[in-house]
């Protein structure tokens, strides 16, 4: 046998090795969050998949982009995976003036996990005691005492902080940011009455609005919500047209990982997705569930920060 041929074997050889050693799940955020709740439900879907443990570890901050910058460094051979979002690979290239990493150029796309909007939520009691029932409540309010609310995000550059900036600029309302380290502990706060109002990814909310402890508005996509099909849309509660600030979540390599072992984690994605345990599971919580290829999820990702460069320039926001 020659030495290309050799070569050749033990690289096919390797990759179908993989995984011989648990996987990790790098969640950028802390958690009780959507990403973290997605990350969570797909884990013991894999290890059943591929026989070895995939473990979730959270290493929030910056926005997502301590956790995602800790994948984009790590060896490419498919033993440390990103949990991505919307805020790590659309937003915050457009946000932070200084980026530790390309999320373009540093990764390697596997599949999108799922869709989800956002719900605009206040503590229930709070809102009843300034008076505040909907949408157009809650602008009166804010334009009447300017400054005096606060808005929670799970931090800086993810889509809940952009869909309040968002709300901001274009309901002429000012509202202090307040940036967490994931949804978990900013919804501690908000049923705790420290802060006012979250744009918060739907999964993570339902249980709290189901239960009553949290008041939802509306939701920032641009339709209903199939889970919460009476809650309107901010675009029709605010009479904000074209108003649309949705999430995503989807697993992600470092750049140069085998195209074999992408190949491999996608597949049984989608496969799992397309289960009818599953895909109640998400829609349960008010995600819509994805399992798109390596080639659609990178060009997703590239038209996403097309948009969310436009929406972070027309709110003005910017973190340093």
């Amino acid at each position: 046998m020659g030495g290309v041929a050799a070569l050749a074997c033990l690289t096919v050889a390797a990759q179908t090795a993989w995984p011989s050693k648990p996987v990790k799940i790098i969640v950028p955020f802390a958690p009780g969050g959507t990403t973290d709740i997605l990350a969570r439900a797909m884990a013991p879907e894999l290890s059943t998949a591929f026989g070895q443990p995939f473990v979730v570890e959270n290493r929030a901050g910056a926005g997502g982009n301590i956790g995602a910058d800790a994948v984009a460094k790590a060896p490419a051979d498919g033993y440390t995976l990103l949990m991505g979002t919307v805020g790590t690979h659309s937003i915050n290239k457009a946000l932070y003036s200084k980026m530790p990493f390309d999320s373009q150029k540093d990764f390697a796309p596997i599949t999108l996990v799922a869709g989800v909007p956002n719900v605009m939520v206040m503590n229930t009691e709070k809102a009843a005691a300034l008076g505040i029932q909907n949408v157009a409540d809650f602008i009166s309010y804010a334009k009447a005492h300017p400054g005096k609310l606060s808005m929670a995000s799970s931090g800086n550059g993810t889509s809940i902080h952009l869909a309040g900036e968002l709300f901001k600029s274009r309901t002429g309302t000012f509202m202090t940011h307040i940036p967490y380290r994931g949804s978990g502990p900013a919804l501690l706060d908000l049923m705790g009455g420290n802060v006012d109002v979250m744009f918060d990814n739907l999964p993570s909310s339902l249980p709290l609005i189901k239960s009553g402890k949290l008041k939802a508005f509306a939701v920032t996509s641009a339709q209903r919500s199939a889970i919460l099909p009476d809650l309107p849309t901010i675009e029709e509660a605010g009479k904000l047209k074209g108003f649309e600030a949705s999430s995503w979540f989807g697993l992600l390599a470092p750049a140069g990982t085998p195209p074999d072992i992408v190949s491999r984690i996608q597949q049984d994605v989608a496969k799992s997705l397309g289960t009818p345990a599953m895909k109640e599971k998400l829609l349960g919580q008010g995600a819509i569930p994805g399992g798109n290829t390596p080639a659609q999820f990178t060009d997703f990702i590239n038209a996403e920060h097309k948009k969310w460069a436009q929406v972070v320039k027309a709110s003005g926001a910017k973190v340093d």
